[in-house]
């Protein structure tokens, strides 16, 4: 069921910038209400302006806070039934081994938390049923990294869960994709220059084609689920 001018509803997290931004605006651009998460007041309120309401709906919060999460979900699903949750959302923290504290931790489990809490929520929210869910991860799920220990273990953690419900949801009309994008090129390394040049983040994959390529996958017509899809840059 759609929303009431006949648009499929998406929840897009961390959709104030990089990745989340152009998921969100591609998917307004392809007719779609999107439902914006973000902790960024400032950048939701632009948002606000460059979509307007009747496009997009601006949430600000944590994505780790239960009560929030909560509130949000069942705000959206009374505009209509929720169509699509990309969870994407996330913090890194990129240091030596031995330089990890329990902040980082904290930061980094902000990711899983807030995929786990969205997923959850959204499942009630649509009865379990017609539901995508694309968690979107990184390919440190995939290997381990000397200077992001703590982020690939988090990124592991994301990958373990999705695999779960994948499990759990098999051949019913709940689709679960995990998406493992490569580094891109985007504000989310901005305090690990000492880690990834400024130089060497401009080589990494452009946002804006990066969320076509994703959509692509998880957008069409086809009667076929892409269940799990890493994007590596050319180089």
């Amino acid at each position: 069921m759609a929303d009431a001018q006949g648009r499929n509803i998406a929840i897009v997290t961390g959709s104030a910038l990089g990745l989340g931004y152009e998921l969100t605006k591609q998917l307004i651009e392809c007719g779609w209400f999107v439902a914006g998460i973000d902790f960024d007041a400032e950048r939701q309120a632009e948002l606000s302006e460059q979509f307007t309401s009747d496009k997009y709906q601006a949430y600000v919060g944590d994505i780790s806070d239960e009560k929030f999460v909560k509130e949000s979900v069942a705000d959206i699903a009374k505009r209509g039934h929720i169509d699509l949750l990309i969870n994407n959302a996330g913090q890194p923290s990129f240091k030596v081994p031995t330089a990890y504290e329990a902040a980082d931790v904290d930061k980094c489990l902000k990711g899983l938390k807030g995929m786990v809490l969205f997923s959850v929520e959204t499942l009630k929210a649509t009865g379990e049923r017609d539901v995508k869910i694309a968690n979107v991860m990184s390919t440190a799920a995939t290997r381990g990294n000397a200077n992001e220990s703590v982020y690939c273990a988090t990124k592991w953690g994301e990958k373990g869960y999705t695999k779960s419900l994948q499990a759990a949801y098999k051949g019913t009309s709940v689709k679960i994709v995990g998406v493992y994008p490569g580094g891109i090129d985007t504000a989310f390394y901005r305090d690990s220059h000492d880690y990834v040049s400024v130089e060497k983040q401009h080589t990494f994959m452009r946002a804006d084609q990066l969320a076509e390529v994703i959509l692509f996958n998880l957008v069409n017509n086809a009667n076929l689920t892409v269940s799990d899809i890493e994007i590596n840059r050319n180089s």
